[in-house]
């Protein structure tokens, strides 16, 4: 899954150049860390890219390897739900017997062979058996800014790696429930990874959400016709958004969640940077031209030239890029979209998105 704008991201995150096309955790973008860290698993021909037509162009010029062939390009945002469906249907065209494996293109992750070990475990017992499993992600802290997954009893082992029955999923909590799940151990990350054949998804979203499966079992019929791409049009015009967690998965008794113990971020803002790069001696975290005195605690990211120069301040986030400059401090920044909300009344807007 390509898609969104990464607006928590911006000024660097634009509608033609997202989150998921920077080079936020490498050199690489985070589109093509997702594909290389799953390649030696799935291999090229089996990969699918769900993403907006906005950025379906700029995906193919960044990754040369890629055609028109691996993307599916929906003509609007409609939530996980219908991006899902979607590769579901075009999936079970190719192979009614398949097996999804659900990425996120804006994930830091590693090592990356301990997640294709984890996610072979489970493949293998998604193409037996008739589960719908999540990967979850051991609390590294009191997070309020993700959704949790409780752990029920142990279903499969298998080299280090336990699937467990899941006893319920819990939304982004409180700090103090955040911090007893994170103590309690009963509790895993809802990392937004998933696994299932295309028949057991195609299963629960007819059972859970009877108007998406008949919407997409419309659109199914077109596939490979010439009337694709108008009855895509027309399926997304029609659809009602929602995501696969609150349509389909909490309203699911098949569901398990494969225990990863591995290093993840959903990098999801600018203060994300500062858990996974080095600071400095006063904790500053820079990227680019800058020059800092008597500062502390600065996230800094200067994307071109010309120099970003901080003296006695703390605790911001100094972003610029191009001929935009972000300047906020670290408790506001999950409060962006406000911000962006008020540039977007300016007669101007549109240059600065």
């Amino acid at each position: 899954m390509a898609g969104g704008r990464g607006e928590r991201f911006w000024p660097l995150s634009r509608r033609k150049r997202p989150k998921q096309l920077l080079a936020l955790t490498s050199e690489k973008t985070m589109l093509q860390e997702t594909i290389d860290r799953i390649l030696p698993l799935v291999p090229l021909d089996k990969t699918m890219i769900v993403t907006g037509e906005e950025i379906s162009e700029a995906i193919l010029k960044e990754i040369d390897y890629l055609d028109d062939k691996h993307l599916l390009v929906e003509p609007q945002g409609r939530n996980t739900l219908f991006a899902i469906g979607l590769a579901a249907v075009h999936i079970q065209k190719q192979d009614p017997d398949g097996v999804m494996i659900v990425l996120s293109a804006d994930h830091l992750i590693n090592p990356p062979e301990r997640l294709r070990a984890i996610i072979k475990f489970g493949a293998s017992v998604a193409a037996k058996e008739d589960f719908l499993i999540t990967i979850g992600i051991a609390p590294s802290r009191a997070e309020t800014g993700y959704g949790y997954i409780k752990l029920g009893k142990p279903y499969k082992m298998e080299a280090g790696i336990t699937i467990y029955e899941v006893e319920e999923f819990a939304e982004k909590p409180r700090l103090l429930i955040a911090q007893k799940y994170y103590y309690g151990r009963e509790h895993l990350w809802n990392s937004g990874m998933f696994i299932w054949s295309v028949k057991t998804i195609m299963k629960a979203i007819a059972e859970h959400s009877p108007e998406a499966f008949e919407q997409l079992q419309t659109y199914a019929k077109s596939i490979g016709t010439p009337d694709e791409d108008s009855a895509r049009k027309k399926l997304y015009d029609e659809a009602t958004p929602d995501s696969i967690d609150f349509a389909v998965l909490e309203k699911s008794s098949n569901t398990l969640t494969l225990k990863a113990d591995i290093i993840w971020d959903d990098v999801g803002s600018w203060n994300s940077l500062e858990r996974y790069m080095k600071p400095d001696a006063d904790r500053n975290v820079v990227v680019g031209n800058a020059v800092l005195e008597d500062s502390y605690e600065l996230t800094v990211y200067n994307e071109g030239e010309g120099l970003i120069a901080g003296l006695g301040v703390s605790d911001l986030v100094i972003v610029k890029s191009g001929d935009l400059c972000l300047v906020a401090h670290k408790t506001k920044v999950g409060e962006i979209k406000q911000l962006l909300a008020k540039i977007n009344e300016r007669d101007d807007s549109d240059k600065y998105f």
